[in-house]
């Protein structure tokens, strides 16, 4: 079903943002001070990426149990997830900008804990803090800003929060980069996280409380003070008395609700509501995307690149589109739809993820032979399977990089039309821009190389002629397709699965419950987001990347017959037509086509 379309983030209201600059730079002081919470959230779930590659240099024992990394990767989704929990009840007891101030406080500490860790245990220990203080600002800084905007703007100033998470993301990966010939890299990559967390301490410092705060705890006067500053002369009284009533039914419906929350599962709507809204965050986080955000250097090498610089470097481009898909959201999600825009961003994510699914098939089961000679050269050094082999004829890199008694990797030369690593990688860049290129890149011969011990005197000699070493994935003709498939996961994901399913938890409750179900929504978020962090590398060591990725696109599938079936279309809908549509199970199969209009309907009726 459809409606009029009733957006907040419409034209107008961007353009009225754009004149806060100058009619009233306040407002637009308190949001931008709130949304750095935004940028803290995203700079957080991107630094790590690249981050890790370095911590498994510095620390062996990372480097060799994929369960460190991992934890290292996903402490701090585990606390996300008590933050988020723990935040809600301070924002009721302290205020929204007490609970920033919090928030700031743990993100500070856990980037110094991190940045001075001696060891990974400790590294953790501050990936928990960091993670305390992300749950809190993830879910207080757009409360903040919601309650602390003009009415008429409120949308566009809150969807910058959304940009800012994102645009955080962004900026994590240029750090990554401009730290990676930095003496400590991986400790200045967290540790400067701690800056934005100081920056924002102290603005909220010098700015008030949430107005709607304030009138919950019957600090009226201060309350007004702050209103009038943020709206203009003729309009303040009477935002006064609306926010006074609301506030008033508000605290009417918490009564209510109370009443009925043992009684969720059993209300039709409330039901129908939390299988669509929770489902949809869960398959938000089971497709894959922070695998792609967490770990994407990681696939990056896995994918033939074994260079950390250029891993960085080239996962900087699916952050720059993920950043670009969240404004691409803005602009089409009252125009498209969300169901319509769920499922094209579904189709194309399965689509994405079969793409990579074969080429790290292909990868994995063509990469470079293992060379006698090659591997005779650095004859101290050989890897010991390799040597005590019945048929070392039969190894290649993949075999190689299996072998695990000890740890062994493969030096291969750079290929036999580009012997110049430089010239290479200048190439494939190249490539990525003009598609015309890739088919010469396809055509370069991978030459054999040598099956070594894997440790940093190996790595050295290997670095020293010249050539490459390999410990994650091998040299592929086939890597540059890999690019493409996380550039089209990207451009497909942020716009559809990246915002909708929050703007669909925001709308499809009734108003009594929204609190509660949008809760429950969001932590199933977390805990989803948590399982697939904590299990990603596992999954690629034991069934290999390329099976993985097909989950990831199986699951894609099942997701898109899920909004199909229980997800509803609430672009434009006022409540009321949501429960009744909830209550009758009209979902609106035929999404591609328009429905009538409520309005409409009613005249026929008559």
């Amino acid at each position: 079903m459809e409606g009029v379309v009733q957006t907040g983030t419409d034209a107008s209201a961007f353009k009225e943002c754009f004149s806060l600059t100058w009619k009233n730079p306040y407002v637009l002081r308190l949001a931008f001070s709130a949304g750095i919470g935004g940028l803290l959230f995203g700079y957080d779930t991107g630094v790590i990426s690249g981050a890790l590659l370095y911590i498994r240099d510095d620390f062996k024992s990372v480097d060799r149990q994929t369960v460190l990394q991992e934890s290292i990767v996903s402490m701090a989704v585990a606390g996300a997830i008590i933050g988020a929990a723990v935040g809600g009840w301070m924002n009721d007891r302290f205020g929204r900008r007490m609970a920033i101030l919090i928030a700031d406080f743990l993100f500070f500490i856990g980037a110094v804990v991190m940045a001075s860790a001696p060891n990974p245990a400790l590294l953790i220990v501050g990936r928990v803090f960091v993670g305390l203080g992300v749950g809190m600002a993830s879910m207080t800084s757009p409360l903040y800003i919601s309650e602390a905007s003009p009415a008429k703007i409120r949308g566009a100033l809150v969807s910058t929060n959304g940009f800012l998470i994102t645009g955080g993301q962004f900026l994590s990966y240029l750090i990554n980069l401009a730290f990676t010939n930095a003496p400590g890299t991986w400790r200045w990559m967290l540790g400067i996280a701690g800056l934005p967390a100081l920056l924002q301490f102290i603005l909220m410092l010098l700015l008030p409380e949430s107005p709607r705060w304030l009138f919950r705890k019957g600090r009226e006067e201060e309350a007004k003070v702050i209103l009038r500053k943020i709206y203009p002369a003729d309009d303040v009284e009477k935002e006064i008395q609306d926010l006074k009533e609301s506030v008033e039914a508000e605290i009417r419906e918490e009564g209510s609700a109370k009443i009925n929350m043992m009684k969720l599962l059993k209300t039709k709507t409330v039901r129908r509501g939390l299988i669509a809204g929770v489902g949809l965050q869960v398959f938000q986080q089971f497709v894959g995307i922070n695998t792609v955000m967490y770990y994407s250097p990681t696939i990056v090498q896995l994918a033939g690149f074994a260079s950390n610089k250029t891993a960085l470097l080239l996962s900087l481009v699916t952050a720059g589109l993920n950043a670009l898909g969240s404004i691409v959201s803005i602009y089409f999600i009252d125009r498209t739809g969300r169901k319509k825009l769920l499922l094209i961003s579904l189709f194309g994510v399965a689509i994405s993820l079969g793409l990579l699914a074969g080429v790290f098939h292909e990868t994995t089961s063509h990469s470079p032979m293992v060379s006698r000679i090659q591997t005779s050269h650095f004859s101290n050094y050989t890897c010991p399977d390799y040597s005590s082999a019945t048929n070392p004829g039969a190894w290649d890199c993949m075999k190689c990089l299996k072998a695990s008694s000890p740890d062994c990797g493969f030096c291969a030369s750079p290929t036999d039309k580009v012997k110049s690593h430089d010239i290479s990688i200048f190439l494939q860049s190249l490539a990525f821009v003009f598609p015309s290129l890739i088919g010469f890149l396809l055509l370069l011969q991978l030459l054999p190389g040598a099956c070594l011990l894997s440790n940093d005197t190996v790595k050295d000699l290997c670095h020293d002629e010249s050539r490459l070493w390999y410990t994650r994935g091998c040299p592929s003709k086939y890597g540059w397709l890999a690019l493409v498939g996380l550039a089209l996961y990207i451009i497909f994901f942020s716009p559809g699965m990246g915002t909708a399913p929050w703007i669909v938890n925001s709308e499809i409750y009734p108003l009594r419950f929204r609190g509660v179900c949008g809760g429950i929504a969001a932590t199933a978020n977390w805990i989803s987001n948590l399982i697939v962090a904590q299990s990603f590398l596992s999954l690629t060591e034991a069934i290999g990347t390329s099976w993985t990725f097909l989950i990831f696109g199986v699951i894609s599938v099942v997701g898109l017959l899920f909004v199909i079936v229980y997800v509803p279309e609430t672009k434009g809908l006022p409540i009321e037509e949501i429960e009744k549509m909830l209550e009758t199970r009209s979902l609106h199969f035929r999404f591609w086509e328009k429905s009538r209009k409520p309005q409409e309907k009613k005249s026929q009726a008559v």
